[in-house]
């Protein structure tokens, strides 16, 4: 990863300073600058700092020399070998002093800051208090998926001095990391969407997930706000004497925010919102599916708590769009094929069946489900998998094509629901879905809807990319 300075560049002693390191190496340090840090030795060249990280499968420290070989006038690293033609910044620990220098400067820019974490719904949570909150404000937003302690700190470095608020994706692998993440931002607003099974294999638990999500009150800001889904089962945090909690619920709970009348449509989700202002109605968000009320709930919270008036508000809702892998849709040759990639939970797996059960129910047209693994369920993995074949199995989708070990185990679960052997189709390899894709071509026709869910590990988009190809050459020819 690669960000690049905000402020242009910066001297080599300065960024000693702000990394909390020591110059150690042959440079003018008041004459040597540098306009950005990497990660990355693929992406350095003379004007970026090449940071060394430990990581699990290879150390950093490896490539200094392939850094300095194209290019790099300085490399941060924990300890300094034999160098020659670059600077070294010599840090204690090198994921650290990023996040050191991401602390640096959000306390510089002043702005207040939005923290978003938990288990499923994080980057559509973060997109759309992004869209609210332009509707007044000059607001900087991590990119993408880029909330490890790692990327989000290095996105942060390059948040633009007129920023007037920052909506930052805090994402976990093992528990304290949402903690450094919390620390490192100081949100004044901290929010956490849900607690799923996602990362059980990681932290064994549920109670453990919901430990390591509610560290991002660890850097709240005194007198600062949480937001809480009152349609949890587990409970999140009570009021304590340095912040105050505010609800949403979109299955009718008693919340500070709460919709109700949900409608979901093709290409769109309307519902209405109940709060102390008094009731919206009809708020529209452009994209299908009930669990996507959650996410405008609490954008539409942090909108009036940052002071977006409701027809703001209304008007950020309508504008947010989500990403490429994000239930991309695309009509094709008479056939709906909606992409959504990007990532897999048992959570959004069922929210994927709820909308694609109710496109078919309301539609009368055929659904197709393409189901790929979900990664990370540890020891619950098949059972959990299997739940989700027991989900298709009592929708309305007619066909399954399950992708993976543990897309095995949906299609086991499906078949031992009373789905028949015709109606499945599974692919245990996915190092090459070739075959899979020329099944799904072969069996799709016109008016049908097909739904492609998976982990990102699987790259479920190239059945997608395929079926795609196959009908626009379908669709060349039916017209010639």
């Amino acid at each position: 990863m690669k960000t690049a300075f905000a402020n242009g560049k910066i001297s080599l002693a300065s960024l000693a300073r702000g990394l909390g390191g020591t110059l150690r190496a042959g440079a003018n340090a008041s004459q040597t600058f540098v306009c950005g840090l990497c990660t990355d030795s693929a992406e350095v060249d003379p004007q970026t700092a090449f940071v060394a990280l430990r990581g699990k499968r290879t150390d950093g420290h490896l490539f200094l020399p392939n850094a300095i070989a194209a290019g790099c006038r300085c490399v941060v690293c924990e300890h300094a070998p034999a160098l020659s033609g670059a600077a070294v910044i010599e840090v204690p620990d090198s994921e650290k002093a990023i996040a050191s220098l991401a602390a640096h400067r959000r306390r510089e820019v002043g702005c207040r800051v939005v923290g978003v974490t938990g288990s499923v719904g994080k980057t559509t949570t973060k997109e759309m208090i992004f869209s609210v909150l332009s509707r007044k404000f000059r607001v900087f937003a991590t990119e993408g998926n880029h909330n490890s302690t790692v990327g989000m700190p290095l996105s942060l470095i390059g948040m633009p001095n007129n920023a007037e608020w920052a909506v930052l994706e805090m994402g976990m692998n093992a528990l304290g990391e949402i903690e450094r993440l919390s620390r490192c931002a100081e949100p004044d607003i901290a929010l956490i969407t849900n607690i799923g099974a996602a990362h059980l294999g990681m932290l064994g638990s549920r109670e453990n997930i919901l430990r390591a999500k509610l560290e991002i009150l660890s850097g709240l800001r005194e007198n600062g706000l949480f937001l809480r889904n009152a349609d949890e089962e587990y409970p999140i945090a009570r009021d304590g004497k340095n912040f105050r909690t505010i609800s949403v619920s979109r299955k009718g709970r008693k919340a500070d925010f709460s919709a109700n009348n949900i409608r979901v449509e093709s290409e769109r989700t309307r519902f209405d919102l109940c709060w102390a202002g008094g009731m919206e109605r009809d708020l529209c968000i452009r994209v299908a599916g009930a669990h996507n009320v959650s996410a405008a709930l609490f954008a539409f919270a942090v909108g009036i708590a940052a002071g977006v008036a409701p027809e703001a508000i209304r008007a950020g809702l309508f504008a947010f769009e989500t990403n490429e892998l994000r239930q991309k849709r695309t009509e094709i040759a008479g056939v709906t094929l909606i992409e959504d990639c990007y990532n897999a939970s048992p959570e959004s797996m069922n929210a994927a069946l709820d909308v694609l059960d109710a496109l078919c129910a309301s539609s009368g047209r055929r659904g197709i489900a393409v189901l790929g693994e979900m990664r990370e369920l540890g020891r619950e993995s098949e059972e959990l998998h299997r739940r989700v074949g027991e989900r298709f199995a009592a929708g309305n989708a007619e066909l399954l094509f399950a992708l993976g070990q543990g897309g095995s185990a949906i299609a086991e679960g499906a078949l031992e629901a009373g789905v028949s052997e015709s109606r499945v189709h599974r692919t245990e390899k996915t190092d090459d879905l070739t075959a899979a894709a020329a099944l799904l071509c072969e069996t799709v026709r016109r008016g049908d809807i097909v739904w492609i869910k998976a982990s990102r590990a699987v790259a479920a988009e190239r059945m997608g990319s395929a079926l795609k190809q196959f009908l626009s050459g379908k669709e060349g020819r039916d017209h010639a």
